[in-house]
């Protein structure tokens, strides 16, 4: 098997993952898993496709993430890493990632700030006199 590519995105976060067969390590920008995210819950989100497919340790993945903060990081990898999984393997896995909620892109996005008011949709105090 060569190796397989997916995007994943989450707020401002994009991941781009390469899936090969291997031994199950995760490398995110040159460093480990572990080194990357050193909340268990984090972790916990990367390997959530493994997990419900009953792949893990059957593929190593390396990811190039940038963008957002460290939860979109994760669960963008978390949608790369299902979508590349389906790429692989779709009627084996896409059932299961499918009822998981795993293939669905996150659209929730940060609404922009409004000129003349302090956020997007707080106002300033209102004063009648």
């Amino acid at each position: 098997m060569e190796q397989t590519h997916a995007l994943g995105r989450r707020k401002a976060a994009v991941a781009r993952v390469y899936l090969t067969a291997g031994k199950g390590n995760v490398v995110v920008n040159g460093r480990a898993l572990e080194n990357y995210f050193a909340l268990d819950s984090l972790r916990y989100i990367v390997n959530q496709p493994f997990a419900v497919t009953a792949t893990e340790g059957q593929f190593d993945v390396k990811v190039t993430v940038v963008g957002g903060g460290i939860k979109g990081q994760a669960e963008a990898i978390r949608l790369g890493i299902a979508r590349a999984l389906c790429e692989i393997n779709s009627e084996a896995n896409r059932p299961a990632l499918k009822a998981a909620g795993l293939l669905t892109r996150d659209a929730r996005e940060v609404e922009r700030k409004k000129p003349g008011q302090p956020g997007a949709r707080r106002r300033f105090q209102f004063s009648k006199r």
